[in-house]
């Protein structure tokens, strides 16, 4: 990917300013001699620097020509268990989220927990693992999957949900993000009966994902058609950014796997969390060592700012 391209570069005399943000949840030693040698320059001269979180978080003001060497400077930045991102230094702070849930708000695949109570990781897991990847029909393996628990009681949905942990950072992100005006919301190819009770504890103001059809206490096997998918989740941040009145430049948006591909690329600030391979060739915002506080660093708060009410 060419990351000039990634921000619009335009000819004229007003100057593009860009920052190097280096991050980490990894590791709470880091400093700014280190990123700063990191982006080659001399350790003994940081410059222009700002802490966001002691031995954690720091951005550097740089100049264009780091963007073109990135994957270099990214390489040597995972050696030392450190994220780096180049944003621009305008217009930062985003006033929507829109958030994934499976893998990014949550630790697990939602989907795969129920498949593991139910004693189908064989069959199941699998399927999922290639279509996060893009090698799979969204929709045809969702079908696929769900079709597997026909028969099983909904208390299989209760239990996935007593099974499922916040990713280090979920609340602080979205309560920070509200704090500051932003509305925020969890949109899913998981299922409304798992992300209705996440977004409520972490804030989101609503959530959207598909529906398990039930029928008597059980499961039926299948899933209420139109299903959410890749490009319902580029919808939902087109319909939330008319409802603000603002442009995709001001959205940010995280996800991890291949059904996310469509909103990260079209949102200001979109950011792969742990992503798979074809969002990490197609995405230029990375999060591989930081929590998802990572996002709120990448939008200039610090350590300071962060609410978790």
């Amino acid at each position: 990917m060419v990351y000039r391209d990634r921000f619009r570069i335009k000819k004229g005399p007003a100057k593009v300013h860009y920052l190097a943000v280096f991050s980490s949840s990894s590791r709470d030693d880091a400093s700014i001699e280190e990123v700063v040698e990191l982006l080659g320059g001399r350790p003994s001269d940081p410059g222009t620097a700002n802490t966001l979180h002691e031995g954690q978080a720091f951005e550097l003001e740089v100049g264009a020509e780091v963007l073109d060497g990135l994957n270099t400077v990214r390489a040597r930045a995972d050696d030392h268990q450190l994220d780096v991102n180049i944003v621009l230094s305008t217009n930062r702070r985003k006033r929507l989220l829109i958030a994934d849930m499976d893998s990014t708000i949550i630790t697990s695949e939602s989907l795969d927990d129920m498949a593991e109570i139910a004693g189908l990781s064989s069959a199941i897991l699998p399927i999922t693992a290639r279509a996060m990847r893009g090698e799979l029909d969204f929709e045809a393996a969702l079908d696929e999957r769900v079709a597997l628990l026909r028969g099983l009681p909904t208390s299989l949905i209760e239990q996935a949900l007593d099974e499922a942990r916040l990713t280090a950072g979920a609340r602080q992100l979205v309560q920070t993000m509200r704090a500051n005006g932003a509305e925020c919301y969890l949109v899913s190819g998981g299922f409304t009966a798992i992300t209705g009770p996440i977004a409520v504890a972490c804030g989101f103001h609503g959530d959207h994902a598909n529906i398990l059809e039930t029928k008597n206490g059980r499961l039926t096997g299948k899933v209420a058609k139109p299903v959410l998918d890749r490009d319902s989740k580029l919808q939902f941040l087109d319909r939330y950014c008319a409802s603000l009145g603002i442009g995709r430049e001001a959205a940010a948006c995280i996800g991890d796997g291949a059904n996310d591909l469509a909103m990260l690329q079209a949102a200001g600030l979109g950011v792969a969390f742990n992503g798979k391979p074809l969002l990490r060739e197609a995405v230029t915002l990375q999060l591989d060592h930081t929590d998802l506080t990572g996002l709120l660093y990448l939008q200039g708060y610090r350590q300071s700012d962060f609410v978790d009410s």
